[in-house]
């Protein structure tokens, strides 16, 4: 039987779809998703995604975790850092062998979302062959979970679900059945040669470029750069596969 491949548009749109059995693919490129592969590329221990701001400040405060929080692409007040990739990768912020709390206004709530899923992965260009390579290793169908942004559509998560299933195509994943895959599928077939400035125009962009933050875009849009970097929902936590 083929393996099937659909996308969920946004975490607004989980109700409509049986998780059970099936590989659910977080995916919040810019930039949750891109943030906890570089936290665990970095050395971080396990990242315990949460929903709110309070939970996240009590596993920094009772268990000694970093804490990572963001809402409205801005880092909140209070917390070791923001929702950057480069804020883990400063030489003077020390997070190997540190476990990390996050929380950010969208891709953490896809995760928790997702949690009837057979098995749960993040997933971000920077770790696409990582990620690829698991979905073909467990032979079941596969649900890429879009963040969005605030219940809406958003380009890049959609981009990173159109890439995947490239990836998986050849080995024998159908996306026939769905719209939104297929979909997906000719937005990435358009966007691979420059997906940087296939982006420039994107609604996240033009936020993070807002927020001076184009250094993170640049770095998120980068593929490979942790190919056997996978996180791993665990049942608590995620953790470096």
């Amino acid at each position: 039987m083929l393996l099937k491949l659909d996308i969920c548009f946004s975490p607004e749109l989980l109700p409509l779809y049986d998780l059970r059995g099936q590989v659910a693919v977080i995916v919040d490129v810019l930039r949750a998703t891109s943030t906890i592969a570089t936290a665990l590329a970095a050395g971080v221990t396990e990242v315990y995604p949460v929903g709110s701001l309070d939970e996240c400040a009590a596993l920094g405060r009772e268990h000694g975790c970093l804490t990572a929080a963001e809402r409205d692409g801005v880092a909140a007040a209070g917390f070791d850092m923001g929702n950057s990739p480069f804020e883990l990768l400063h030489e003077d912020f020390p997070v190997r062998g540190r476990a990390l709390a996050i929380s950010t206004t969208n891709g953490t709530k896809a995760l928790l979302g997702s949690l009837s899923a057979e098995a749960i992965v993040c997933g971000a260009f920077l770790n696409l062959q990582a990620v690829a390579e698991f979905c073909a290793a467990q032979q079941r169908d596969i649900l890429v979970v879009a963040a969005g942004w605030k219940g809406q559509f958003c380009l890049e998560d959609t981009l990173l679900g159109g890439a995947l299933a490239e990836r998986l195509l050849p080995l024998g994943l159908d996306i026939s059945h769905s719209d939104a895959a297929l979909a997906a599928h000719e937005l990435w077939q358009n966007a691979q040669a420059d997906l940087p400035g296939y982006l420039l125009q994107s609604a996240a962009v033009r936020r993070l470029r807002k927020l001076e933050a184009n250094d993170d875009f640049v770095f998120c849009t980068k593929i490979d750069i942790y190919p056997e970097v996978l996180p791993l929902w665990d049942g608590q936590k995620l953790v470096r596969r």
